[in-house]
C-alpha cells in the first residue's frame, strides 16, 4: 500500500452496464487500456457479463434454503460464513479481488439517482459484516471509518447520467453530486475505511457529441488515482461525533445536512 511506485499498484474496476457497445461499455474498455499500457495491474468485475446474482439469500450465509430451519439472520450468518470460510465461492472471488486492490474504481450509469440494482447486489453480498465492518473479536475495536478495514484502499465513482451539468451543481434540482452520492462515498466506501475520491461524472450523456474529450478527462482523471486529495470526510472516533454518531455540539453548530460531515 505505501509503495511509492505507482505502476506497482492493483485497481479493481467494477463496472455495472448491460451493454459492452454502450457509452459506459466504451469508457471502461479505453480507461482499462489506458491502465494497462501505463503498467497497472487491473483486476475486473464486469458485473452483467458476470451473469452476477445481486440476492442476498440463506445460501450466502451457508445455510439451505428450508422453511423449517431457524429464521435467516442475515448480518450474523453471513459473517458466520464469511469467518468460517463457508460462503458461495462467487463471494470469496469478490472478496479476494477487494484484498489485492489498492485502488477501487466502480463505473455505473447514474439510474434513478442510484446504482443499477446488479451493483447494489454485489454490495449486499460481498461488503458482510466481519470483511468490510464489523468489531475486531480480539480487541474490541469497532472496524469503521478510520478503523475500518479498507483503511489504505482508495475508491473513485465513474458515472454517466442524462442530467445537464447544473442539475448536479450546489443549486441543481437533481441535488450536488457528492450529496446525491452520499451514501455510497460516505456510508459505504469510507465506512470500510477507503479513502474516497472525489466523483468523476459526465452529465448530458444522452447528447454526448464529442466521446474523445470526455474519455480524455477519464484518464486524466485515472492518471491522477493515486495523487489526488481524498475527500476530508470526517474521522468517528476523533470527538466529533457523540457516542449516538451525532456531530458533537461543538462542531459547526447550527448547522446540518450531510455537507457537516465533510471538514471544511
Amino acid at each position: 500500500m505505501h509503495d511509492t511506485d505507482d505502476t506497482a499498484r492493483t485497481i479493481l474496476w467494477i463496472s455495472a452496464h448491460p451493454e459492452p457497445r454502450s457509452l459506459n461499455g466504451s469508457l471502461r474498455r479505453d480507461a482499462l487500456a489506458h491502465l494497462r499500457q501505463r503498467g497497472r495491474a487491473v483486476l475486473e468485475s464486469d458485473l452483467y457479463a458476470m451473469d452476477w446474482d445481486p440476492v442476498v439469500r440463506a445460501a450466502d450465509g451457508g445455510r439451505a434454503a428450508d422453511a423449517h430451519a431457524d429464521p435467516f439472520r442475515v448480518s450474523t450468518d453471513t459473517r458466520d460464513a464469511y469467518l468460517s470460510r463457508s460462503q458461495p465461492p462467487e463471494i470469496a472471488a469478490e472478496q479476494e479481488k477487494l484484498r489485492r486492490a489498492d485502488a477501487v474504481v466502480v463505473q455505473f450509469p447514474l439510474w434513478w439517482y442510484g446504482m443499477p440494482a446488479i451493483l447494489k447486489g454485489w454490495f449486499d453480498r460481498v461488503f458482510v459484516s466481519g470483511f468490510a465492518f464489523g468489531v475486531d473479536p480480539a480487541t474490541g475495536r469497532r472496524l469503521r471509518f478510520e478503523q475500518g478495514p479498507f483503511v489504505g484502499k482508495r475508491a473513485l465513482v465513474v458515472t454517466t447520467l442524462g442530467d445537464r451539468p447544473l442539475a448536479i451543481g450546489p443549486r441543481g434540482k437533481s441535488g450536488e453530486l457528492h450529496e446525491l452520492l452520499f451514501g455510497l462515498l460516505h456510508g459505504t466506501f469510507a465506512y470500510t475505511g477507503m479513502s474516497v475520491l472525489p466523483p468523476w461524472a459526465l452529465p448530458s450523456a444522452d447528447r454526448l457529441t464529442d466521446y474523445g474529450n470526455a474519455r480524455d478527462k477519464l484518464l486524466q482523471r485515472l492518471d491522477r488515482l493515486f495523487t489526488d486529495e481524498p475527500i476530508a470526510y470526517r474521522p468517528q472516533f476523533a470527538g466529533e461525533y457523540t457516542e449516538e454518531w451525532e456531530l458533537a455540539p461543538h462542531v459547526r453548530p447550527g448547522e446540518h445536512g450531510v455537507r457537516v460531515h465533510v471538514r471544511s
